[in-house]
Formats: structure tokens, sequence, C-alpha cells
């Protein structure tokens, strides 16, 4: 029991850890506002639209920020529950990262020291397996996948975002999201690849 409680607080730690990691790349949004020419779009220096940005995260992210207020982009009714819903999902992430990173840390130090990282092997091995299959899901049709997505994570229609209510719909394209998901299911195939190759240099450092 002790022993299957350490792999799951490993696996947890891991995922909330590329989720965390993912939502607080604010190099990939600043990429998408020059590439995409976001400020001909809203009429806004790129310097205010990241100033909006940084904002929607403080919100979403920050427990004693209780109000959503940007500067240039009003939110209607259905897109603020739409970010409440958001808020208490990234909430749970990052309490959940708090609680399991650092039995995640101990676990990972037990098996380092015992020279036991070799156990990594098979697991990680498995879970590498999701990314390659969630992309391919996404070449296939993006568009689907991510409607599919919101529809497990949501139970009502708030996320589909009207610009004339909702602007700030205008400054998060699909393509942002899309590299999203390519950024966070490229961290964690790295992380299984790192513990695979780890556990295998257990049995050269013998």
């Amino acid at each position: 029991m002790k022993v299957a409680l350490q792999w799951f607080s490993l696996f947890l730690a891991i995922i909330t850890l590329v989720i965390f990691l993912t939502i607080n790349s604010v190099w990939l949004y600043w990429l998408n506002v020059k590439v995409g020419r976001l400020s001909h779009i809203v009429e806004l220096s790129t310097s205010r639209i990241m100033e909006n940005y940084l904002q929607l995260l403080a919100y979403l992210q920050l427990p004693w920020v209780t109000k959503l207020d940007m500067m240039d982009f009003p939110t209607s009714p259905s897109g603020l529950q739409h970010f409440i819903d958001v808020k208490h999902l990234f909430l749970v992430n990052n309490s959940v990262l708090i609680i399991t990173i650092w039995p995640a840390v101990r676990f990972l130090r037990t098996l380092s020291v015992k020279k036991m990282l070799w156990k990594l092997i098979r697991p990680f091995q498995t879970a590498a397996l999701v990314p390659v299959l969630a992309g391919l899901l996404m070449l296939v049709n993006f568009n689907q996948f991510f409607v599919d997505f919101h529809k497990i994570l949501f139970r009502n229609s708030d996320w589909l975002f009207d610009p004339r209510f909702d602007p700030v719909i205008l400054v998060l394209p699909e393509t942002f999201f899309s590299q999203c998901f390519i950024l966070a299911f490229g961290l964690f195939e790295l992380i299984m690849l790192w513990g695979v190759w780890r556990g295998k240099r257990t049995f050269l450092d013998k």
C-alpha cells in the first residue's frame, strides 16, 4: 500500500508540475503575441496585451486575487463564470503539486540511495506512450480534441466565447492553446525519458 502511494504521489507531482510550468510559460504567450501580430487585431501594444495577460494569470492562480479586472478586456457573466471554473482547476492543480512534490522527491531520493532507480524504467516507459497517443489525436483533429477536452473538464458551454462580449478571446488564439498542449506533452515526455535514462544508468554505476 505504501509503495503504491509513493508511485501515485510521484506521478501526480510530475503531472501537476508539468501543468504548472505550462501555465506559467509567459514566454510562449509573448511569442504568440509577436508572431501572430495580435497587437494589430486589438489595436494594443504588445506590452499592453502582456499586462492584461498577466492580470488574467494572477486572477487564475492566486487565491487572494478574487476579482478579475483586466485593463482593456471586459468580461461577460458567462465568460467570468468560465474563468472562475478555470481558477478552481488551477488552484486544485497547484495544491496537489504542493502536497505531492516533497513525497515525490523523497521517494526518488530513496530509490537513488538504494541504487534502485532501475525501477523507474518500466513505469516511465509505459507512461511515455501517453503524450505520443495524445499528440496523434491532436494531429488528426485538434479542433475536436480541444472541444472534447473542454467537455471533459467543464459541464457548461461558457468556454465558447463571443468576441463581442469577451474580446479577450481575440488575444487567446487557438494556436496558442495547441502549443500549450505540445509544450505540456513535451515536458512530460522529457521527464519520462530522463527517468528511463537514469534508471538504466543504475546498472552502469554498479
